[in-house]
C-alpha cells in the first residue's frame, strides 16, 4: 500500500504572519485580500512568483489552521508545481495563459487527486486509499497551470454518516473547523474547509461540492463568494457522490471576479460523467464567463422575491439590512417583483415529505458503492465495509458521540426500485409548477433571498444554480450572504447580478486584522 503523508495539524499555533504588505524583492505586495487579477499583475511586473505565494500561503496556513482547522493536507509538491509555474511564465512559450496559471487552489476532501496526497471524506476509513485518476476538475487545471495546494477540511462524509448529528465542520480527520470571524460560530458544511480557507487568506481560491446547500452555505457563513454551477456544468468524475441528480462541484473565492476565473477553468463536457455533462454543456458561452463580469449587471433585470418562507425566520434587523439590498438592486436598475409564492414550497422544504430524503439515501449508497470498487487500494469496498470500520474504530471516529444512523438507512435501500423512480418524478415535477413556473410567469431573470433557504430548497431539487455575495454582518460579526437563483443555465444572468451588487456595495472584510484579533478571541473559547 502506498504510504501518504499524515494530516497536517501544527500543535503550537506562532500566530506571526498576520501583516498584510509582504516585501518581496524590493516590492511592497498586500497579500491579503488579493484578488487572481491582482497576483496575476504581479507575477507580469516580477513582483511576485508562484513559489514565493505558495511559500506565504503555507506560512499562513501553519500560523492559522491550527485553530481554525480549515486544511486536512498539505500537498508536498506543490512548491514544485510552483516553481514549474515560474518556468513557464520566464520562458513565455506558451502565450496567453489561464487566469489560473500559478494560483494555489485548494480541494475539498472528496475531490481526487492522483498524487501523495489522500482522498477520505474526512474519515479514516479511506486514510491510505489510492485512486484511479485525478477527478476530471482536478485535470482542468493541472492543464492551465494552478498549483495543487492541498486538500480542505469538510463535515466527514457530508454529514451523510449521521445528519443532524455530526456538527457542521466536523471530520475525524480534522477534527472541529471553526468559524474565522466569531469563535464557536457555525461554520456550516459540508464544504466548510474550503470556505474557512479562502476567508482567512490561507489559499487564493477553494472548489467545494454542492448536493444540497453545502457551497452556498459555508460561503454564506464565512462571508466569501460560493457559485452552486447547473448540475453538469463541471464534471462530478472522481468526486466523492451523493446523488447524481443533485451534485455539483463549484469554486469559492473572496470575490465574484475569482470565482469565476476558476469556473471558467472547470466547465465543460466530460465523456466520464457524459449524461451529466453533455445536458449542460450547451449552456456554457464560447468565450466563458468572464465577460458576465459587468459593473452594471444589475440593469434592466426583474427579480424575483418570494418571502415566504425564505425570509420568516429572519429577525427584524435582517429583514431591514434586505430590504436595504432591495433598494441597491432597484437603484441599480432591476425591476423588483415582490412577495409571490412558489407552489408547494413547503412541501419542498421538507426534504421527508417531498421525497427527497428517501431517494438520497438509495441514491448515496449505490453511487458511494460505485465509487469505492474503482479504488486502486482502499481497505473499505462498500458502505457495508465503512460502517464495518467505524463498529471497529469507534474512538477513532467519535462513534459513540455522532453514530452513523444515516449510514445505517442508507445501507438498508436496495437501490432505484420503482419507490425511488416516483419520489424523483415527483421532485421533477415540484421544480416544474414551481420555480419554473413562476420564473416564466413573471418573466423573472432571478430569485433572490437572504441566506442560505433559496439553495436549500428549490435549487437544490432541480440542480439550479446559485451565487451568493456577502450581503453584511451581524452586531456579533457573524457573516451573512445574499443569494441569486435561477434556471438551468442561468449563470450568466447571475454572474452579472453578484457582480453588480459586489461592486456597488463591497462588504466583504477579512475575519482579523492582527494577530491578537484572533489569538484573543479563539484561545479563550477553547479554554
Amino acid at each position: 500500500m502506498a504510504v501518504k503523508p499524515p494530516l497536517i495539524l501544527f500543535s503550537t499555533p506562532i500566530l506571526l504572519l498576520l501583516s498584510v504588505t509582504i516585501r518581496i524583492q524590493g516590492h511592497d505586495f498586500a497579500i491579503e485580500e488579493a484578488t487572481i487579477e491582482n497576483i496575476q499583475g504581479a507575477f507580469a511586473e516580477n513582483k511576485l512568483t508562484s513559489l514565493q505565494l505558495v511559500d506565504i500561503y503555507l506560512q499562513r496556513i501553519e500560523n492559522l489552521n491550527p485553530l481554525l482547522r480549515g486544511v486536512l493536507e498539505i500537498n508536498p509538491d506543490a512548491r514544485v508545481q510552483a516553481e514549474e509555474a515560474d518556468r513557464e511564465r520566464r520562458s513565455d512559450t506558451h502565450g496567453r495563459r489561464s487566469f489560473m496559471h500559478g494560483i494555489p487552489v485548494l480541494f475539498k476532501d472528496t475531490i481526487a487527486t492522483n498524487d501523495k496526497m489522500n482522498t477520505t471524506a474526512g474519515s479514516y476509513a479511506l486514510l491510505g486509499s489510492v485512486v484511479a485518476r485525478d477527478a476530471v476538475i482536478v485535470e482542468k487545471l493541472r492543464k492551465v497551470g494552478a498549483v495543487i495546494l492541498g486538500k480542505a477540511s469538510l463535515t466527514e462524509w457530508y454529514s451523510v454518516r449521521a445528519i443532524g448529528k455530526i456538527p457542521n465542520g466536523w471530520s475525524a480527520r480534522g477534527g472541529q473547523a471553526q468559524n474565522p470571524y466569531v469563535a464557536g460560530a457555525d461554520p456550516c458544511g459540508s464544504s466548510s474547509g474550503s470556505a474557512i480557507s479562502v476567508a482567512a487568506n490561507m489559499v487564493s481560491v477553494s472548489v467545494g461540492s454542492e448536493t444540497k446547500g453545502s457551497i452556498i452555505c459555508p460561503a454564506d457563513y464565512n462571508s466569501v463568494v460560493g457559485i452552486k454551477p447547473t448540475v453538469g456544468l463541471t464534471s462530478r468524475a472522481g468526486v466523492i457522490p451523493i446523488s447524481s441528480r443533485q451534485d455539483t462541484i463549484g469554486p469559492i473565492a473572496r470575490t465574484v471576479s475569482d470565482a469565476v476565473h476558476l469556473l471558467d477553468a472547470i466547465v465543460g463536457f466530460d465523456p466520464r460523467d457524459s449524461e451529466a455533462t453533455s445536458e449542460a454543456a450547451k449552456f456554457i458561452p464560447a468565450a466563458g464567463y468572464k465577460q458576465f463580469l459587468i459593473k452594471d449587471g444589475i440593469r434592466g433585470k426583474r427579480l424575483g422575491i418570494v418571502r415566504h418562507p425564505f425570509l420568516d425566520s429572519l429577525n427584524a434587523s435582517n429583514v431591514t439590512t434586505f430590504e436595504s439590498h432591495l433598494d441597491i438592486l432597484r437603484a441599480g436598475g432591476a425591476t423588483i417583483v415582490d412577495d409571490f409564492e412558489i407552489a408547494n414550497i413547503d412541501i419542498i422544504s421538507d426534504s421527508a415529505k417531498s421525497g427527497e430524503m428517501m431517494l438520497l439515501l438509495a441514491e448515496f449508497k449505490s453511487s458511494v458503492n460505485d465509487y469505492l470498487k474503482e479504488l486502486k487500494v482502499s481497505a473499505v469496498k462498500s458502505l457495508a465495509d465503512i460502517i464495518k470500520f467505524n463498529n471497529n474504530n469507534p474512538d477513532l471516529e467519535k462513534l459513540q458521540e455522532y453514530g452513523q444512523d444515516t449510514f445505517l438507512e442508507s445501507e438498508k435501500t436496495s437501490g432505484i426500485g420503482e419507490k425511488e423512480r416516483k419520489a424523483a418524478e415527483n421532485l421533477e415535477k415540484l421544480s416544474q409548477d414551481g420555480i419554473e413556473k413562476v420564473m416564466k410567469d413573471y418573466k423573472l431573470d432571478a430569485l433572490v433571498a437572504p441566506g442560505i433557504s433559496l439553495s436549500m430548497t428549490v435549487l437544490a431539487i432541480g440542480g439550479y444554480p446559485g451565487i451568493t455575495v456577502p450581503a453584511g454582518y451581524e452586531g456579533n460579526g457573524m457573516p451573512f450572504g445574499i443569494c441569486f437563483g435561477g434556471l438551468k443555465g442561468s449563470e450568466p444572468k447571475l454572474i452579472e447580478l453578484a457582480y453588480g451588487f459586489e461592486q456597488a456595495t463591497r462588504l466583504r472584510k477579512p475575519p482579523f486584522s492582527e494577530p491578537l484579533d484572533i489569538t484573543r478571541e479563539f484561545i479563550f473559547a477553547a479554554v
